[in-house]
């Protein structure tokens, strides 16, 4: 669905989701942050790495109070976790370019969908039966089991709400397509939403140019949604676009929200805000700072996973696919069928 004009989301009173309980929380993070922030100049590795592991133990201990908000290395055996912090360092690191930004991104989806689907599942399998290349001396097969998640997987709609969540929205929906017995190819939603930069947190506005967005309500209605964005810092954006769409009487039946890094903040506000709804998220970060950036954070995920626009010619999603090149366009094929589908008709 195309409108014909742009609207202005202003995210709601956000901490009116809040329990007194939480603002004690969150404010202690953020007093143990401004303390390890002391480190930074001069740099004091010793102490960074004191701050940062009593923080981590802050927020496993709040988190532990939040059965919605599930965090990598709070829910996976400890086996798992130096992986993940791998992908988290290669991703927050200045110097990682855009290929391999774009590689440990797939990485970090692949093992967000593993948390949320595969790793707790029924002894129910289902089989992949494979025609390999050799043919001597008869045609061969092989066979696999992998976990039968299909009343997981295929009520899905793919929700992609800003730029910087188109690819890790194509990751997430290829995932579901190799999982599914059935090959499921999830629909995809488009929004075309950008934030007013001019705000801070406390009145932060969020436009969506539905000229710009493509999507059909009828096919949102009952499903379950999944957006899959790089960072969550204050949760408004998720939580405006969902109550846009239930004030056109769309009622999900669930929603998923992906993200590399979210603050703790942004996933109690979208987890209080909205009904059945279950944060996933790789890393946790402690606050934000006034303009409503994450810190440490990784910087703007957008402008790392597709480049820079210039301000007068910003790319659309077709002109972003066609920019990610041969290698993308043919690994996820059929995500691009979709998103064509419902872009161009």
């Amino acid at each position: 669905m195309a409108g014909d004009n742009k609207i202005i989301l202003k995210a709601e009173d956000l901490d009116g989701y809040l329990t007194s309980e939480d603002m004690a929380d969150l404010k202690n993070l953020e007093v143990m942050f401004k303390e390890t922030m002391k480190s930074f100049e001069p740099k004091d590795e010793e102490k960074i790495i004191e701050g940062y592991d009593k923080l981590g133990h802050e927020m496993q201990n709040i988190c532990a109070k939040h059965p919605n908000i599930k965090v990598y290395s709070f829910v996976t055996e400890e086996g798992a976790h130096a992986e993940c912090s791998r992908v988290i360092s290669k991703l927050r690191d200045e110097r990682t370019d855009h290929q391999e930004f774009m590689y440990y991104s797939q990485r970090a989806y692949e093992m967000l969908f593993r948390m949320a689907y595969t790793d707790q599942h029924s002894d129910k399998k289902g089989h992949i039966v494979v025609k390999t290349p050799v043919t001597f001396p008869v045609q061969n097969y092989a066979v696999h089991k992998i976990p039968d998640i299909d009343h997981k997987i295929e009520n899905t709609v793919m929700c992609v709400m800003l730029r910087g969540a188109l690819l890790p929205s194509m990751i997430m929906s290829k995932e579901i397509q190799e999982y599914s017995s059935h090959g499921y190819k999830t629909p995809f939603a488009l929004f075309k939403i950008s934030r007013n930069d001019t705000k801070n947190e406390a009145d932060m506005e969020y436009i969506m140019d539905l000229n710009k967005s493509f999507f059909n309500l009828d096919q949102l209605d009952g499903k379950d949604l999944i957006f899959a964005d790089p960072m969550n810092a204050t949760g408004g954006s998720l939580v405006t676009v969902v109550k846009y769409l239930q004030s056109q009487g769309v009622r999900p039946k669930s929603i998923a929200f992906f993200n590399t890094i979210s603050t703790l903040k942004g996933s109690i506000r979208v987890t209080r805000a909205l009904e059945n709804c279950t944060c996933y998220t790789l890393w946790m970060d402690p606050v934000m700072n006034e303009k409503a950036y994450i810190m440490p954070g990784l910087g703007d995920a957008g402008d790392r996973l597709n480049g820079c626009d210039t301000k007068d010619a910003p790319r659309n999603m077709i002109q972003l696919i066609a920019d990610y090149g041969h290698n993308i366009s043919g690994l996820y094929k059929s995500q691009l069928y979709e998103i064509e589908k419902i872009v161009l008709g």
